[in-house]
């Protein structure tokens, strides 16, 4: 398996650009199976994109990618089961099921998988979709989704503002018979931008200020769309817990400050000196970390989930105690171990963590134990005195592209190794 293998000590000097969302590509890659063609620019070359496209071929799309731009055709779509091999390559292929029962007038999936974060029930996604008149049955691990006629619009109150329960429900709305409203729906940016693509083709989808999301159903999607993804704001988060880290002056190009508004005063709050504009984000640290007081993690707009692990390598070396609350997770502190094993000083209970920062981190040999660890693992190791070895790196693979390649553009010490 490949690692990193990677040297501290030396600031991020430079600039990068900053790819498009993950977060979004894949919804809008699932949403696309409603649209006969369709062209997607700035989608990043991630595994977790190509997981996409193979459930996106199974079901019969061709699709070619020309740099960062996907080209789907998917007027001849027959299948309606995406088989459990597939749909374990990523968590968020769970996203598919809205998409392929409103096409299809059916589904057959299995179970998702992914990064090992805890129980991430798919309750409220069977939920919604029993709202528009799905009938659901697990066999064997599965779940066979049937329609008797049309999908029908509906009201749907979500318990909790779920991500993907919010982008299943609206896949599913937009050729339903009949008006959807969404309380209580997720806010974030990708949210938004699903939104954005799917009106494009054709769809009638409006967003109040409280979030609340109204669809009218149409009878059909156009024949062609075309759209660019929104830069990633999880990106942009961990490249600025490299500058902190590093002590370094770095710009983020394309990185959009207003979908980081919980995030960038954090860093301010530590000493660090940012600056946005409509270039991208701009960051120069400080020889004298402090550390945040209190990380909450909220759905959006409070502090993103994702971006707790990568915060926290920052933390861990900064002047002060930090408390981290992990709302959204209940297995997030995995990277905990690999950070105390560097040299880090963090005590977690339940929810919480206790990070003490101290003066400098060591290298060690560590493995990712996920997606968002991964990064905050190799972020520590830039701090780091001495080598870093960071073992099981397809995890990070999965939402960063050429995330190595990044961090040598900015004068940092890593080369990846099989």
């Amino acid at each position: 398996m490949s690692k990193y293998i990677i040297e501290g000590g030396k600031k991020a000097q430079g600039e990068i650009v900053i790819n498009g969302a993950k977060n979004s590509a894949l919804p809008i890659l699932s949403a696309s199976v409603l649209c006969n063609k369709c062209v997607i620019h700035n989608c990043p070359g991630l595994t977790d994109v190509k997981a996409a496209l193979n459930i996106l071929e199974h079901l019969g799309s061709k699709y070619k990618i020309e740099g960062n731009t996907v080209i789907l055709d998917n007027s001849n779509i027959v299948n309606n089961n995406i088989p459990d091999d597939l749909m374990r390559e990523m968590r968020s292929s769970i996203v598919f099921m809205g998409a392929v029962i409103s096409r299809c007038k059916g589904a057959e999936i299995s179970y998702p998988g992914g990064c090992e974060l805890g129980p991430r029930p798919i309750d409220m996604h069977i939920s919604a979709m029993k709202k528009f008149g799905v009938s659901i049955e697990e066999k064997g691990g599965y779940l066979e989704c049937k329609v008797k006629d049309k999908l029908k619009g509906c009201v749907i109150n979500l318990p909790f503002p779920s991500v993907g329960a919010t982008e299943n429900a609206m896949i599913a709305a937009v050729n339903a018979d009949g008006n959807t409203t969404i309380y209580n729906s997720a806010r974030e940016p990708e949210i938004l931008d699903l939104a954005d693509f799917l009106n494009k083709c054709g769809a009638e989808i409006s967003i109040d200020k409280t979030g609340t999301i109204y669809i009218e159903g149409v009878k059909k999607l156009c024949g062609e769309a075309e759209h660019t993804v929104i830069s990633d704001r999880v990106e942009a988060a961990t490249f600025l817990c490299a500058a902190a880290v590093t002590k370094g002056e770095i710009m983020l190009k394309k990185a959009r400050a207003e979908h980081l508004t919980s995030v960038l005063p954090i860093f301010e709050e530590m000493g660090c000196f940012v600056k946005s504009s409509s270039e991208g984000i701009y960051i120069k640290g400080t020889e004298n970390l402090k550390a945040p007081k209190l990380i909450r993690t909220m759905p959006y707009p409070g502090f993103p989930t994702d971006m707790q692990s990568p915060l926290m390598s920052a933390a861990a070396v900064s002047d002060g105690t930090s408390v981290f609350v992990e709302n959204i997770f209940e297995s997030r502190y995995k990277h905990v171990a690999e950070l105390t094993r560097m040299g880090a000083n963090i005590k977690t209970e339940g929810k919480v963590a206790i990070v003490t920062g101290v003066p400098h981190l060591h290298g060690a040999v560590t493995r990712c134990t996920d997606l968002r660890g991964g990064a905050a693992i190799c972020i520590a190791a830039l701090n780091a005195e001495g080598i870093t070895q960071v073992n099981e790196i397809s995890h990070i693979e999965r939402g960063y592209e050429n995330f190595d390649g990044k961090l040598k553009a900015l004068g940092l010490e890593i080369k990846r190794e099989r």
